[in-house]
């Protein structure tokens, strides 16, 4: 919950919104702030993250995933969603010695929320969705992921509620084994592939000086579908240190 708050922040909703969604006090909300900001995530996660419990997805969990979809034929997906703003900025800028970089962006705030699945094989499949994410939204998702599929689909995903809500467990249980969903450890969202998505997308839609939600939405596809014809690069996010465990 904690990671959850602070993404949606930093992803431009208000302390008091985000109290109102999670049920928290709004002094809760600061003070996870101020841990963030002080610290980082490690500091955010102090106390939280259960390492025994990390060591044993890496090593015993997973691997018995793995032997499972091997099974049965299955693919094995990585999912998570994430939000891209107008005023986020990243990257490098070149300017001459002396001189002040400017960034240029527009007064306006908007955002667009993605959500995407990559597997270690080089698959990858991607939503982009106006609004937040609910549990209609994920089902809608997980729903597309499945067409075309003509064997079993394993789905490795963070413990976030809307992923466990009924609507989500019946449209699962409607499939008859076809799909299955798996929850990686609480607080671990570096086991997870596919934050590298994020990190490449909002990398190269926040170079740019977006002037409208419909120019940023096309960028975003832009990046999205580079990674989509790029199964190199998705395997690739395999081979990041925290999540080699992964990897073919």
């Amino acid at each position: 919950m904690r990671q959850q708050a602070i993404k949606a922040v930093r992803e431009g909703q208000t302390a008091t919104s985000i109290t109102a969604a999670f049920g928290l006090n709004v002094r809760t909300v600061f003070n996870w702030l101020a841990k963030f900001f002080d610290g980082g995530e490690e500091a955010l996660l102090a106390k939280q993250q259960d390492a025994a419990f990390v060591r044993r997805w890496e090593t015993e969990t997973y691997p018995e995933i793995r032997a499972q979809a091997s099974s049965v034929g299955a693919t094995v997906y990585f999912a998570d969603e994430a939000g891209i703003r107008s005023d986020s900025h990243a990257g490098t800028m070149w300017v001459p010695v002396g001189e002040t970089p400017v960034v240029t962006v527009t007064g306006r705030r908007f955002s667009l929320n993605m959500i995407s699945a990559v597997s270690p094989r080089g698959d990858f499949r991607f939503m982009v969705h106006d609004g937040s994410v609910t549990s209609p939204t994920f089902k809608e998702f997980l729903k597309r992921l499945m067409i075309g599929a003509t064997r079993p689909v394993f789905v490795i995903m963070d413990g976030h509620p809307i992923h466990k809500l009924r609507l989500v467990q019946d449209f699962v249980d409607g499939l008859d084994g076809q799909l299955k969903l798996f929850y990686l450890p609480p607080y671990s969202p570096h086991l997870n592939p596919d934050e590298q998505v994020w990190v490449h997308v909002k990398r190269r839609v926040s170079k740019q000086a977006v002037q409208a939600k419909d120019d940023m939405k096309k960028l975003a596809l832009g990046a999205l579908r580079r990674i989509q014809k790029l199964p190199r690069l998705v395997k690739f996010f395999f081979q990041q240190p925290e999540c080699h465990y992964a990897s073919q």
